[in-house]
């Protein structure tokens, strides 16, 4: 008897581990997901997370795309700083020059560059109107 209830004991324990503290893979991924931000929205809607094969951490400690990739929207002029705003998605993104955003000012343009996830800042390459 004595080695029964040592027995339930014992599975009982090892239950209670291992629900309590998650194996190490899934831990990781857990920060994986909460370090990448979010493009800041109008509407508050989600954004999937990003994967980790796609981004780099610059000295700056932002995470940033690896691959330079385009954008498309409206620049205009938000909260006094030049801004890119999908108006499909509702995504607004900072732009890194702005100087050389401003002329496009009201106008539909395709912006490529490398996306800082934790600021929301395009690096831009190029910046051209769409017609």
């Amino acid at each position: 008897m004595k080695q029964f209830v040592l027995h339930i004991a014992l599975v009982l324990g090892i239950l209670f581990i291992a629900v309590i503290v998650p194996p190490p893979a899934y831990g990781r991924q857990a920060d994986q997901d909460s370090a990448s931000a979010a493009p800041r929205k109008s509407d508050a809607a989600g954004v999937p997370p990003q994967h980790a094969n796609e981004a780099q951490m610059p000295a700056s400690g932002e995470i940033t795309t690896e691959a330079a990739k385009t954008f498309s929207g409206i620049v205009v002029k938000e909260n006094g700083e030049v801004v890119l705003k999908d108006p499909v998605t509702k995504v607004v993104y900072k732009l890194d020059d702005a100087n050389k955003a401003k002329q496009f000012l009201g106008k539909r343009v395709k912006v490529t560059g490398k996306l800082q996830m934790n600021s929301n800042k395009i690096l831009m390459e190029s910046i051209e109107p769409v017609s």
